[in-house]
């Protein structure tokens, strides 16, 4: 006689680059295995495809696709995720920022930590009267390819290249998708560096996973503010 299968509860969660809502379940002994394996790797590549694997599986919505999803999609979900599997509450130890040295422990409740948005974030940049540009955001193997490489001027090109997703007037449209990578590359380094300006503005206004946590310092008795941003935040 085969073995009892557990049913298991699902969950709703709206995703942030969307407002799509989508369920999910928590992951299961043999997802967490697979987390635990990346973990001792040690390999930020190992990691982040244990944890697009993970989503993959808990996600119950039909048509989902991980690799579409954007950098903090990804970072968000799989939080929601881990809060439902295995708690809520992690503890992470935090720098005190008066003295750059002591460490002090933290609980955090990954419920409260949500995407930030920046008011002045806009994937629509007016390059002219003329022109304008619609961005997408980058996926995690995008940032990951990126981070593997030294910051030059050529590796931002290539970032910003791979985040055209289309270039349009009021008449006409060109779809970056058929376009060469080189060709898109050769059309940013046209433009006046003011331009090249509101395209990096896209980054540096990207929304973020995001928490403020206050830190005392035992040693001083300073009170400070942290801001925690990104997936590695929490669990360091």
């Amino acid at each position: 006689m085969s073995l009892p299968k557990i049913a298991k509860i699902t969950h709703e969660l709206t995703v942030p680059s969307t407002g799509k809502k989508i369920k999910y379940r928590p992951f299961l002994v043999k997802e967490e295995k697979v987390l635990i394996l990346a973990q001792e790797s040690g390999a930020q590549s190992e990691m982040i495809s244990a944890i697009k694997q993970v989503i993959d599986a808990c996600v119950q919505t039909r048509g989902f696709k991980v690799d579409t999803l954007s950098t903090f999609d990804v970072e968000y979900i799989f939080l929601a995720i881990r809060g439902r599997s295995v708690g809520s509450d992690v503890e992470v130890l935090i720098t005190c920022p008066d003295d750059g040295k002591t460490k002090v422990p933290v609980t955090i409740h990954l419920d409260e930590v949500g995407v930030v948005f920046d008011d002045e974030h806009d994937p629509k940049i007016k390059l002219d009267d003329t022109y304008s540009v619609l961005m997408k955001y980058p996926s995690m193997d995008t940032i990951m390819n990126q981070d593997q490489k030294e910051i030059t001027v050529e590796a931002s090109l290539g970032l910003i290249a791979q985040c055209i997703d289309q270039i349009y007037t009021d008449e006409e449209s060109w779809a970056a998708e058929d376009s060469t990578k080189e060709e898109l590359i050769a059309w940013i380094e046209d433009l006046e560096p003011k331009n090249f300006a509101q395209l990096e503005k896209f980054f540096d206004t990207m929304p973020k996973l995001s928490h403020t946590v206050e830190v005392e310092n035992p040693e001083t008795g300073v009170t400070s503010e942290i801001v925690l941003e990104g997936l590695g935040s929490f669990f360091a």
